[in-house]
């Protein structure tokens, strides 16, 4: 193995205003949603958790009652 291949570590970090420049500058580029398409998506994510939680809350209430019925003979 040649000792031509070392790896350097930089410990040199930028200053919070060019971070911040940085952060700014890369928020710019992003494809925000509109208004409109921000709310649709929301109610969609309430509306799949809902049907989710409710899935899950018949889940529940049925092992519940197995868990009745097996414990009680």
């Amino acid at each position: 193995m040649s000792s031509n291949n070392k790896v350097t570590q930089s410990n040199t970090r930028p200053s919070a205003s060019k971070s911040a420049g940085l952060i700014w500058s890369e928020l710019k580029k992003v494809t925000w949603p509109t208004r409109k398409e921000a709310i649709r998506l929301t109610i969609l994510v309430l509306i799949i958790s809902g049907v989710i939680g409710a899935i899950l809350s018949v889940i529940d209430f049925g092992f519940a009652e197995l868990f009745k019925f097996l414990t009680e003979s």
